[in-house]
């Protein structure tokens, strides 16, 4: 097949998947970036653009710093994307999503977003009339019309070693070893999302005792800078800025604490992780609450509210011999609810739209 040069503002797990021939990634410039992009190693040329847009202090920003800062980024975003002789731009969401996708335009260029929340965010919504391709993890944000030649309904792309726990369940014993931990005794991951998320760390915080006491192992993601939150790490507790990589976390794990991010929660499903999710409240959509809801009973969600002591004796209950018969039942409605990987099906349509073009 022809290699294709792609802007991505992704991939594949197939026998012949389309070539990459040049990749042009756009971000934020944000410290958990470059941490993830250090073991990026694609198949194919790449290269890192930034577009400065975010805030000192990190965060998605303000309206007026957007509208500021947007023409020099679409600038930015146009020459890079005419440097790689880029074909076809994916868009992720979020406020890089805007300079990258309007300079692909601009430069007549095809652009697909990929919409992976249970309700349309900001991006999405600003974007959708301009671009060709629309792929959506759930039937929920698709427009009313339904999916059309521009709307797909498809799933979440992730992580080859994330699915394929999800297939053969991978090796506990050896996956708790190389963290660190005791196969033979129960391990809680708690993953607070790229930022952290200070009401899970203040849980841990204030009921460690509790659960370690009771013979649980927590492995704990606490957010960049954010340690000093968290007791020590200890042989019983480890507190890490950044999981890396969760499919070994979720290989160990035997239940996973979480908040709603779309991607947390696409991985879970993906590899049949039990998890209890905690939404982040102050979203007015309550997207993080929607996208766990979609896994039905293979999630128990639990209000921000609700980190309290009740809560660490249902985890301590859950993670004993007597909460094994939930996990259990919880794993397999995560096997009927997680609709698949759809990173080839993603690339398989992006190679499409290289040949037919922005119409």
């Amino acid at each position: 097949m022809e290699r294709i040069k792609v802007g991505v503002e992704t991939d594949a797990d197939a026998a012949s998947p389309p070539e990459l021939g040049d990749l042009l990634w756009f971000t934020s410039g944000r410290a958990v970036e470059d941490r993830v992009l250090e073991d990026f190693d694609p198949p194919c040329p790449w290269e890192r653009c930034v577009l400065d847009l975010e805030p000192m202090g990190g965060g998605a920003p303000s309206r007026v710093r957007l509208a500021l800062g947007l023409p020099g980024a679409i600038r930015a975003a146009r020459r890079a994307l005419r440097e790689h002789e880029t074909r076809v731009l994916l868009g992720l969401g979020g406020f890089t999503a805007l300079p990258a996708a309007l300079a692909a335009r601009s430069l007549g260029l095809p652009v697909g977003l990929l919409e992976i929340n249970a309700t349309r965010g900001k991006a999405t919504r600003a974007l959708s009339p301009l671009v060709q391709r629309v792929f959506h993890a759930w039937p929920s944000t698709l427009p009313a019309r339904g999916a059309d030649s521009c709307h797909r309904q498809i799933s979440a792309p992730v992580s080859p070693a994330v699915t394929a726990l999800g297939v053969d369940g991978g090796d506990r014993a050896a996956a708790c070893g190389a963290l660190g931990f005791d196969p033979d005794r129960p391990l809680l991951v708690v993953l607070g999302g790229s930022q952290g998320a200070g009401s899970l760390n203040r849980f841990i915080r204030d009921h460690e005792a509790a659960l370690t006491g009771a013979g649980i192992q927590v492995l704990h993601q606490c957010g960049p800078g954010r340690q000093a939150e968290l007791p020590a790490s200890g042989v019983d507790l480890q507190v890490v800025e950044y999981v890396q990589p969760v499919s070994r976390a979720l290989e160990a794990a035997t239940l996973v604490l979480c908040r709603g991010g779309a991607s947390t929660l696409a991985e879970v499903a993906a590899a049949r992780q039990p998890a209890v999710v905690i939404p982040y409240p102050h979203h007015a959509d309550r997207h993080q609450e929607l996208n766990a809801r979609h896994l039905g009973a293979g999630v128990r969600i639990v209000a921000d509210s609700a980190l309290d002591s009740d809560l660490a004796t249902e985890l301590v209950g859950l993670c004993g011999p007597d909460g094994a018969e939930s996990l259990l039942k919880m794993s397999s409605a995560l096997a009927e609810a997680a609709p698949g990987d759809a990173a080839l099906e993603v690339l398989l349509e992006l190679e499409c739209l290289t040949q037919t073009g922005a119409r």
